[in-house]
C-alpha cells in the first residue's frame, strides 16, 4: 500500500496507525470534522493530508476522489460504556450515518479495502450476536449495512474485533490510567469482586494487526467479509492484571474488592473468535506494562 485513509485518526489506536504508516513511508490521509482536533492530536505536526468532512454524503465521495486511496481504515466510532437518551443522535450519527456516508464513497469511487474495528462486546455471553450495550449494537449496525456493499461485489471488508487496548501516553480513562493515579496519590479504589476476565493487547500489536488485515485483504475472495479477534492468548482476571501490575510498578495498590456492584451486563468472559491469520500479540502484559511505566 503506498496511500491509505484514516478514520479516527486522532483517537489512541488511529494516531498510533498513522505514525507506523509515516514511518513505513505510506501517504496518509485522514478525515475530521473539527481541524482543532488534529492539532491539538497526539498527530499534529506529521505530514498527513487533512480532509475536513461537511457532514454530507456529496462530501465525502469529493473528498474520496481527492485521496484517491488504496485501502481504507476505519476506527472512528463514539463510544459510550452505558448511555443516555443524550447520547443518541451522536451514536447514530458517528457510528451508522458517517460510516454509510463511507461506505457509498468508496462504492463511487472504485475503493475497494475496508478495515474496519469492531468490538468484542458485539458478543455478550459468547453468543453470534448479542450487544454488551448500545454502542455495540451501533457497531454490528454498521457491519449489516456494510453486507450490502460487500454482497454486491462494490468492495471486501475485515472487520478486526478488539479487546482491551492500552500502551504508553494513552489519554484514555482505561484501567492502567487509573492504577498509576492510585499507585501515587495512594487513595482507596473501590471496585468489583474482580472476577471479570479481560483480554488487554499492547498497542503495537494491535497496530500490526491492522496493517496485516491490510496485506491479507489483497488477496480475500470478493464477497467476504470476515471478522477476526484481536486477543492474547491468555486472559487475566481483574484481580491477576492488578497483582501483575503492582510487581511490575512495585507498588501496591489500595483496591477495595467487592465495594462496588457489577455494571449492568458486564463482561466476564470476553469473546474470542477466529484469529487473524499470522497474527499473534508479541508483547507480555508485565513487560507492556512497564512499557508503559517507562514513559
Amino acid at each position: 500500500m503506498n496511500r491509505v485513509l484514516v478514520t479516527g485518526a486522532t483517537g489512541y489506536i488511529g494516531s498510533n496507525l498513522v505514525k507506523r504508516f509515516i514511518k513505513n513511508d505510506v501517504e496518509v490521509h485522514i478525515i475530521t470534522r473539527v481541524t482543532s482536533l488534529v492539532e491539538q492530536s497526539d498527530i499534529s505536526g506529521l505530514p498527513v493530508v487533512i480532509h475536513q468532512h461537511d457532514g454530507t454524503t456529496a462530501g465525502m465521495i469529493g473528498i474520496f476522489q481527492l485521496a484517491r486511496p488504496e485501502a481504507v481504515f476505519h476506527l472512528a466510532a463514539k463510544f459510550v460504556a452505558e448511555h443516555e437518551s443524550r447520547d443518541v443522535e451522536e451514536l447514530v450519527d458517528s457510528n451508522l450515518m458517517f460510516g454509510l456516508q463511507l461506505l457509498e464513497a468508496m462504492a463511487a469511487t472504485r475503493v475497494r479495502h475496508l478495515i474496519n474495528a469492531g468490538t468484542a462486546w458485539q458478543h455478550y455471553e459468547q453468543e453470534a450476536y448479542n450487544p454488551v450495550n448500545l454502542y455495540a449494537a451501533t457497531k454490528q449496525a454498521f457491519e449489516t449495512l456494510a453486507a450490502y456493499y460487500v454482497r454486491a461485489g462494490l468492495l471486501k471488508m475485515i472487520t478486526l474485533k478488539l479487546l482491551d487496548t492500552y500502551g504508553p501516553n494513552d489519554p484514555r480513562p482505561k484501567l492502567f490510567t487509573l492504577f498509576k493515579r492510585v499507585s501515587s496519590s495512594r487513595e482507596w479504589l473501590k471496585m468489583s469482586y474482580g472476577e471479570q476476565r479481560l483480554g488487554l493487547v499492547y498497542i503495537d500489536d494491535v497496530v500490526n494487526a491492522f496493517l496485516m488485515a491490510g496485506q491479507y485483504i489483497e488477496t480475500l475472495p470478493d464477497f467476504e467479509m470476515p471478522s477476526y479477534s484481536i486477543a492474547p492468548e491468555q486472559l487475566h482476571s481483574l484481580r491477576e492484571i492488578a497483582a501483575i501490575y503492582e510487581a511490575a510498578s512495585g507498588n501496591r495498590l489500595n483496591i477495595g474488592w467487592g465495594e462496588r456492584p457489577y455494571r449492568i451486563r458486564e463482561v466476564m468472559q470476553p469473546y474470542v473468535g477466529a484469529r487473524l491469520p499470522s497474527w499473534e500479540a508479541k508483547v507480555a502484559l508485565a513487560d507492556g506494562i512497564k512499557r508503559c511505566l517507562e514513559v
